[in-house]
């Protein structure tokens, strides 16, 4: 493949990351059920999320790429401060509030530090489609596969599978929509 082939799927990865994060932009309700397969148990919990795209460039997405000890001359191409409050469906018990910073480079996606894991999240990213994003990340001997699709300009929906040793541990399912 030449230079400029290169370049323009490049350009095209960036243009469709850059369009989904933009139209993730506001605030969303956040229906979760989690599925712990082997025991069987369910639980339900709300979240409010709140997403602000952030452009290249952005101070956020500045500290971001210093912070994961990225090469000075890596711009993170766009990313969104989440910010996300937790409600347990069956107690209604509000949960801590949280947030993080995520920006792309390439197909890698990086996050910011407000996880209750001990080192840095970095995710690898493709496109089904222009409305589909499946991301995959492992993390202390676990693999996170997550399929997030935007369906139309209100909803979207995600699912999650937590795998450990080749086993499926948990299955997230989301739906997710926009608030006005």
């Amino acid at each position: 493949m030449n230079h400029n082939n290169n370049d323009k799927i490049s350009q095209e990865k960036e243009f469709l990351i850059k369009t989904f994060l933009q139209e993730s932009n506001g605030n969303w309700c956040s229906q979760r059920r989690y599925y712990a397969l082997p025991n069987g148990k369910i639980k339900e919990i709300t979240k409010t999320v709140t997403m602000r795209f952030l452009d290249r460039g952005s101070p956020e997405l500045t500290d971001l790429a210093k912070l994961h000890e990225l090469d000075e001359t890596a711009e993170l191409t766009c990313g969104s401060y989440v910010e996300w409050n937790t409600v347990d469906a069956e107690t209604g018990e509000q949960g801590s509030k949280r947030w993080t910073v995520l920006g792309s480079l390439g197909t890698t996606m990086y996050f910011g530090r407000n996880f209750p894991v001990p080192k840095l999240v970095v995710a690898e990213y493709y496109f089904r489609d222009a409305n589909t994003i499946y991301l995959w990340t492992e993390e202390n001997g676990a693999l996170f596969e997550e399929e997030l699709k935007m369906i139309g300009k209100k909803y979207r929906t995600r699912q999650t599978v937590i795998s450990r040793g080749g086993e499926q541990q948990m299955i997230a399912q989301y739906l997710e929509n926009i608030i006005k």
